[in-house]
């Protein structure tokens, strides 16, 4: 429907003698109504850009200072270095495994003095990993949701313009008696630029949350699985604790 009154709108200005496009002619054509409509859809724009630019970056940050945060806990890990793994974990503050993976180090560091982890103490650190999993993903998906919101609502916003814009028109040839379709292809162009621009609005939006919710994915499954591999990490050490003290 959005397509064949944008057709028609195209038809109206060839039938109104209007070659080209004005945008300036066709703001000075709209009365406040439809200018309200287009500058809070310039708003939902600027929003939405404002959006996507921070949340490329912060993933653009994460999946970046992950890449070298694996390694570099891996190794420590690998010693037995677990206040180097914490301070390796602080320096790296935007990866989303480091601000994870450090919620259950520094559980399961708490309890490093006494001389048997219990089954209890490791899962009190695998309930610190799922809270710190729960934290970040909040924090990636911070913002995203508007896009969702948006992108379903800015076409509407627009064509509310349209149909504004459209009674206008035709007000506006029952006060002049033209019954023509030039009196109004004028009114009725100007009312489609509203449900063109939703569009253009919306259509980003709603490619830039899928792509986002795809990556907000990606990084839930990698988190998941740094968590897991951390849990098999304190059951092995707690194991061979238990087994050095049976030597003993």
């Amino acid at each position: 429907m959005l397509l064949q009154l944008q057709v028609w709108g195209l038809w109206l200005l060839q039938e109104a003698g209007q070659p080209g496009w004005d945008p300036r002619s066709l703001w000075n054509q709209m009365n406040w109504l439809a200018r309200t409509v287009v500058f809070i859809m310039f708003i939902m724009s600027a929003w939405s850009i404002g959006v996507m630019i921070d949340r490329l970056m912060a993933f653009g940050a994460a999946k970046k200072q992950s890449r070298q945060f694996a390694p570099a806990v891996a190794g420590a890990l690998r010693e037995g270095k677990l206040d180097e793994a914490v301070k390796i974990a602080d320096r790296y503050k935007k990866s989303h495994l480091a601000k994870v993976v450090v919620a259950g180090l520094q559980e399961f560091q708490a309890h490093q003095a006494s001389t048997e982890i219990s089954g209890e103490e490791i899962d009190a650190s695998q309930r610190a990993l799922v809270r710190a999993e729960a934290i970040v993903h909040a924090e990636l998906k911070r913002g995203v949701s508007s896009l969702a919101t948006i992108g379903s609502t800015a076409p509407f916003v627009g064509l509310f313009g349209t149909v504004i814009g459209i009674i206008h028109a035709f007000q506006t040839m029952a006060a002049e008696k033209s019954p023509g379709i030039g009196a109004i292809a004028g009114g009725i162009s100007e009312a489609l630029v509203t449900t063109a621009i939703g569009l253009l609005v919306a259509v980003p939006a709603v490619w830039m949350f899928n792509y986002f919710t795809g990556r907000i994915d990606s990084f839930d499954v990698e988190m998941g699985n740094s968590s897991s591999e951390l849990v098999d990490y304190f059951l092995k050490k707690s194991q061979a604790r238990t087994g050095v003290r049976k030597g003993v």
